[in-house]
């Protein structure tokens, strides 16, 4: 192939990604699903466990994936709440002891050189309960939440959750439906 050739035939592959990935942000299916090989290199992976253990870390894993998403759309919600509110500076107006405490946890994960992960964003190394506890402080920025005990009750309640998911302990049906209908709560008060 000539390089003229390989040149416009990467171009026009770029191209299309740039496209594709419009029509998926639509909801458009474009090139293979991926669901299927997902699934199967899952069900390879959890071959060696026990049936009742597979069936245990499939749903706590759908759990994970909804508190996930539930603390990363908290996270943003003080994010751009506070940013429209304070200004560019709102990291800078959150209570001191979080902002400390933040920067500490931060600073420890550059240290980590093997975690190439994420690690510009402070809010994401301010610990989950210090979010209710951000809000509070600045409570007339978050008129949308009902009251500072709705907040507290719901966010301790999660708080608990996370624990016992992160630390891989089983929860009842009732647990797993609290953590739904606080989540749904959360949703429909903010506007999710």
């Amino acid at each position: 192939m000539k390089t003229r050739d390989l040149r416009d035939f990467l171009f026009r592959g770029l191209m299309f990604e740039s496209e594709a990935g419009k029509f998926q942000r639509a909801g458009i299916r474009v090139g293979a699903d991926q669901s299927e090989v997902e699934e199967k290199l899952l069900s390879e992976a959890l071959t060696p466990f026990p049936v009742r253990r597979r069936n245990q870390a499939l749903e706590m894993a759908r759990l994970y994936s909804v508190l996930f998403c539930f603390e990363n759309e908290v996270r943003d919600f003080v994010r751009e709440t506070l940013a429209e509110k304070d200004g560019p500076d709102w990291l800078d107006k959150i209570p001191p002891k979080i902002r400390e405490h933040g920067e500490s946890r931060r600073k420890e994960a550059l240290k980590d050189s093997w975690l190439e992960g994420e690690k510009t964003d402070l809010l994401g190394f301010v610990e989950f309960g210090q979010l209710a506890q951000i809000i509070i402080a600045k409570w007339d920025h978050f008129q949308v939440i009902p009251s500072q005990h709705w907040l507290k009750q719901r966010m301790d309640e999660m708080e608990k959750v996370r624990h016992f998911i992160a630390h891989n302990r089983m929860l009842l049906p009732s647990e797993f439906q609290r953590l739904y209908m606080y989540i749904a709560d959360w949703n429909r008060v903010v506007g999710l």
